[in-house]
């Protein structure tokens, strides 16, 4: 699989099914006022599943998954025939916006790092990038209700390991 770069990603939109929207924003609301993290599955552009993660630096400003449940996460994805398409997590004060330790840490290619924050509780703002050159480019995300040809598959949320 080739590799797509950031230019070539921000001219993509990354549609997010609203069952995993409203996984992601009930993830973030339960953590705050720590960051939450997580991973998203699915192809063609759509993420279909949402991957809880435990935040292992129990920070407000920094997150960092366990190995182990990343792990778990790309091999439940891999045995449902989908690929990670994003790394996701919470700024429960601060905008959606890839802080300087984001992008320091964004060591995994072809994939968008999405970023819900909670600074306007009544107005969570969900917003994706991808880098280029070190720097993040933004990617469009657009939140679709489900078809009803899709009414009848499994839940599309994996809560937090134990």
């Amino acid at each position: 699989m080739r590799l797509q770069t950031g230019r070539e990603m921000s001219g993509m939109t990354l549609i997010i099914e609203r069952e995993v929207y409203d996984a992601m924003l009930l993830a973030a609301r339960r953590a705050a006022p720590l960051e939450a993290c997580g991973l998203c599955g699915g192809k063609d552009g759509r993420v279909t599943q949402f991957y809880e993660r435990t935040n292992v630096d129990a920070s407000a400003e920094r997150f960092r998954m366990k190995p182990e449940e990343q792990f778990a996460a790309i091999k439940d994805m891999r045995a449902k025939g989908l690929r990670m398409l994003a790394i996701w997590h919470s700024h429960p004060t601060t905008p959606a916006r890839m802080s300087a330790e984001d992008v320091r840490l964004a060591y995994t290619p072809d994939v968008v790092y999405l970023i819900l924050s909670l600074a306007n509780p009544d107005a969570p703002d969900l917003r994706g990038y991808a880098l280029e050159n070190g720097s993040p480019v933004p990617v469009a995300v657009e939140v679709h209700s489900l078809s009803t040809d899709n009414q009848h598959r499994p839940p599309s949320h994996e809560g937090k390991p134990t």
